[in-house]
């Protein structure tokens, strides 16, 4: 008798999790998920979970360290009540920018969220469009990285814009901006930029690549303050780009983020919604996908022992 598929979720992205259910045609999991007046997380689960296929919706995201261990204690809970699968799914990772020692004395927090989710008795991750893709290694569990940017340029594939380059934010993002271009039968451009110490200031350096009189496709992994975005798109204007669009999977946009962006060159920005994006972030130049049948259809493929890669071939 093959295990019974359920998916839970936190307080993080309820929405999403809900669309996930939606797709799987299942109810999603009921539980108790709250926060005590001293500030320490309680989880009840609310059904039998016992030798269920159980997949935890959380992405790591605002308030990021609530949002972590909301998702660490929900494992526990899972993992005492005696699930036989508990898979951690998470659209966006924080911490993943804490991926290497690149000064001294400083830490290697994506791979200590690693070992905690491990730790808690996650037995494999689902992830998106990791900061960087050595955090797979940072697990001694599966882990399946599902990439949001077929949405993204099917988004702009549909638009059918002539004259299109697709333009890296910085070297990071090359690889998926390549791959981007390719889809899009597209050129490809480089913004080279440098990143000034650990405030989240950058300076643009130069365009590598052509593209005066084109329409530019920035894309970037995600867009927090939009400082390096809309730098960017400055600096492409300068260059003489004739309309400039951008998207990204992760839309964390915090602080003013989203009026920096109405006040850029960008016409459009086109984002997942991996993390929750409110009604007020959405007006104007901001424009959200589902992820939801993406993250469904990896979770229907993982339960029942189907290729994940293949959704992407």
């Amino acid at each position: 008798m093959a295990q019974e598929l359920k998916v839970f979720t936190g307080n993080a992205h309820p929405n999403l999790a809900a669309a996930i259910c939606h797709y799987l045609h299942i109810p999603l999991g009921q539980a108790e998920v709250f926060e005590f007046s001293n500030e320490n997380i309680f989880v009840r689960i609310l059904e039998n979970v016992r030798g269920c296929d159980v997949f935890v919706v959380q992405p790591i995201c605002s308030p990021v360290n609530k949002s972590l261990m909301e998702l660490l204690i929900m494992i526990d809970a899972m993992k005492r009540a005696s699930a036989e699968r508990i898979t951690a799914a998470i659209p966006y990772y924080g911490y993943s920018r804490t991926d290497k020692k690149d000064q001294p004395r400083v830490p290697i927090t994506a791979r200590l969220v690693a070992d905690l989710i491990t730790v808690a008795g996650a037995n494999r991750v689902l992830t998106v469009d990791l900061h960087a893709g050595q955090i797979q290694g940072f697990f001694n569990i599966p882990v399946d990285e599902l990439t949001a940017f077929p949405i993204l340029s099917r988004y702009f594939e549909e638009k059918t814009y002539p004259d299109l380059v697709v333009v890296a934010a910085d070297l990071g993002i090359t690889k998926r901006a390549r791959d981007l271009a390719t889809k899009l039968d597209a050129p490809l451009a480089i913004i080279e930029k440098r990143r000034l110490g650990n405030i989240e200031k950058v300076e643009t350096l130069s365009v590598i690549g052509e593209v005066q009189g084109m329409r530019a496709l920035l894309i970037d992994d995600e867009v927090d303050t939009a400082e390096s975005l809309t730098v960017a798109s400055f600096t492409l204007a300068e260059y003489g780009a004739a309309e400039i669009y951008a998207c990204c999977p992760h839309p964390i946009l915090t602080g003013s983020s989203v009026s920096r962006i109405a006040q850029s060159p960008i016409r459009e920005l086109v984002v997942a919604d991996t993390v929750p994006v409110s009604e007020e972030k959405r007006t104007g130049k901001v424009t959200v996908l589902s992820i939801a049948p993406l993250i469904g259809e990896a979770i229907y493929r993982i339960h029942n022992g189907f290729s994940v890669g293949a959704m992407f071939q």
